[in-house]
């Protein structure tokens, strides 16, 4: 009960200094506006006054281009500007607030107002054709001195209100820095206040919030306790887990990649590791396509890997025939291999295991079964002697070398599939001389 008029007085005051900053904020947003419509106001003067310029400038251009070619092309600009430069720099002394920037204006009104003249009489001069007195009027300079003379007095218009731009600029920093001022100390008084306001509330309820925080941490400690109980429980199955899975991946005679949803590598068993040339810390996080770099081996070219499908489709993939894995060293070796997806519980995807093996002994095997196989067939193709081979149940020819069909008058394919006792008694059969 003692605290709270304490109480009641600190609100008061929060409230009153709530009030003042808000109406201090509101105040100082407000001459920010007032600035930065100012500064806007400045820029597209500026803009207009370049504009007003410039197309002063190409018309003159356009002109001189119309003096020396005829081309009519070439007065665009001034017709562009003809008729409206009047109302352009009316408009511009409408907008300007400043009155020695008014001055200039008025200063070069007149001086436009000549400059169109000039431009008008020199075009009509060339139009009828008139070049002696078309040449004596550029020669005389008038109208360069009268484009100086408006140049000077815009770019005076143009360095007053620069001037007054940059004064905005000036006042807004500071407007800004006022209102940042302010907020910052409002901040931190009603931190203050709010730090003392908790130290009061503090004070009259501590000894009710120390025995809830001693029940809550009863409850929390009994809770841990069971909680690193069961979490102990799952380690220890965990770890059973992963020593057998660890044991059945390190004596299975295949190489066996895991990776998660993201094809990120997550596990290599050592055959794994001996194949592609990463330890299972290195490999740990990479992408699939950098451990696992294969091509097609007659193209040389990338070869897909199928763990982009299986985790895409969540079906079992294989690997083309013929594709070369590269090793970290650069080693090469041909593989076999298969991918599935791995699913959790609800039947997600959540990974992928690649299993490959190195085939490079067995397609040796087999690429040296089919070069005896030609060289024999070399071998059979260029013999003197007619040789034919059947089949061991019914006769029927299998193959003829060049020497047999030569004999018989046959080609390879007539004698493919015949009986070799009706070719004995044919009439097309044609013996040597010497065998008859």
């Amino acid at each position: 009960m003692k605290t709270t008029p304490k109480i009641s007085t600190f609100v008061a005051i929060a409230a009153l200094l709530l009030v003042m900053a808000v109406a201090i904020s509101i105040w100082s947003f407000d001459q920010i506006q007032v600035t930065s419509d100012a500064q806007k106001q400045n820029v597209l003067i500026l803009d207009k006054a370049d504009e007003l310029l410039s197309s002063l400038i190409d018309a003159e251009t356009g002109q001189r281009g119309y003096l020396l070619t005829g081309d009519e092309t070439f007065l665009q600009p001034y017709l562009a500007i003809r008729n409206s430069v009047a109302s352009n720099l009316t408009q511009l002394s409408e907008i300007t607030k400043i009155s020695a920037a008014n001055q200039h204006l008025n200063l070069v009104a007149p001086l436009i107002d000549a400059k169109m003249a000039e431009l008008k009489r020199l075009i009509e001069l060339r139009r009828e054709n008139k070049m002696t007195a078309v040449t004596a009027e550029v020669r005389e300079g008038h109208g360069k001195r009268l484009m100086d003379s408006i140049r000077a007095e815009m770019y005076s218009f143009i360095q007053i209100e620069r001037d007054a731009l940059a004064q905005k600029e000036v006042e807004l920093k500071s407007n800004m820095r006022r209102m940042f001022n302010i907020i910052i100390t409002a901040a931190l008084l009603w931190t203050l206040f709010a730090l003392a306001f908790i130290y009061l509330i503090y004070r009259q309820s501590q000894q009710k919030l120390k025995n809830i925080v001693h029940l809550e941490t009863q409850h929390l400690l009994e809770a841990q306790e069971n909680t690193n109980k069961k979490l102990q429980q799952v380690n220890v199955t965990l770890q059973d887990s992963e020593e057998k899975l660890a044991v059945t991946l390190n004596s299975i005679g295949d190489a066996v990649i895991t990776t998660d949803a993201e094809a990120r590598v997550t596990l290599l068993n050592p055959l794994a590791e001996q194949l592609t040339g990463w330890t299972r810390a290195e490999a740990a996080g990479r992408p699939i396509g950098e451990i696992f770099p294969i091509i097609n081996k007659e193209t040389r070219l990338a070869a897909t890997i199928p763990v982009m499908e299986t985790l895409a489709h969540g079906t079992i993939q294989g690997l083309a025939n013929h594709t070369v894995l590269i090793a970290r060293d650069g080693s090469e070796c041909d593989i076999a291999d298969s991918c599935a997806p791995i699913r959790d519980r609800d039947g997600q995807v959540v990974g992928a295991v690649l299993v490959f093996r190195n085939v490079s002994d067995e397609y040796a095997v087999q690429q040296a079964l089919r070069d005896n196989a030609a060289l024999i067939q070399t071998i059979i193709n260029t013999v003197a002697d007619g040789i034919i081979t059947l089949h061991a149940r019914n006769g029927i020819i299998e193959t003829a070398n060049p020497t047999a069909q030569r004999m018989f008058g046959f080609s390879a394919t007539e004698l493919t599939g015949l009986n070799f006792s009706t070719l004995i008694v044919g009439a097309r059969l044609k013996l040597p001389r010497c065998a008859r």
